[in-house]
């Protein structure tokens, strides 16, 4: 099971979660979001990661050209789109894009199909929020995406409830941001390393 750590903003968080074994981190570029970072201080932090680790920018609502000059200023290997993206809007990049869905009551897998891309990244859908809700949703609904492309399962993880999300939806992989959290934009780096190993410990039971 594969794990990205999102809402980096600076580099003890960062190496703190490769250290603790994340596969990925995610950076966001939504300015008002209290986990915004600059370009600048990203590409400073990509810098200083092992070889392996993906550096993934979270957008909403960004421009292509923003976007790309962003990919190439912080050095990502990935990006996300996390506001009202139209499914064109994940064309043309350098780097694959991620698309990330809010979920709620309404929400059908089948909307998914729109978008030419095979990674989804499910959300809790709150009004007046792009993420970071610190809540979880149905998880059934995620089970239903399963059929349409990859499922990054975010949305109110944290250390506590992480094994039972695995075990109920088998994602391809999970997301963890305020559930790891000791204040909005700085990670609890013992919150970090209990969700890691939670997740290693969902990893031996299904190797088994």
């Amino acid at each position: 099971m594969r794990v990205k750590v999102c809402g980096i903003t600076n580099r003890d968080d960062a190496l703190c979660a490769v250290d603790a074994g994340a596969d990925a981190l995610g950076f966001i570029f939504y300015e008002k979001s209290p986990r915004y970072v600059a370009p600048e201080i990203v590409g400073e932090i990509v810098a200083a990661l092992p070889p392996f680790v993906t550096s993934v920018g979270v957008f909403v609502n960004a421009s292509e050209a923003r976007m790309d000059a962003v990919v190439k200023l912080a050095g990502l290997r990935a990006i996300q789109l996390h506001g009202d993206e139209p499914p064109e809007a994940c064309l043309g990049h350098a780097v694959p894009v991620i698309r990330a869905l809010r979920v709620g009551e309404n929400f059908e897998p089948e909307q998914m199909r729109s978008y030419l891309v095979d990674t989804f990244l499910l959300d809790t859908d709150r009004v007046g929020k792009y993420g970071g809700t610190g809540e979880i949703f149905d998880w059934s609904k995620a089970i239903a995406a399963k059929d349409v492309g990859r499922i990054v399962l975010s949305g109110g993880l944290n250390p506590d409830n992480v094994v039972a999300s695995i075990e109920a939806v088998m994602p391809y992989a999970v997301d963890a941001s305020s559930g790891v959290e000791a204040e909005p934009g700085k990670k609890d780096h013992r919150k970090v390393k209990q969700f890691l190993k939670a997740v290693r410990c969902a990893n031996r039971q299904i190797d088994e």
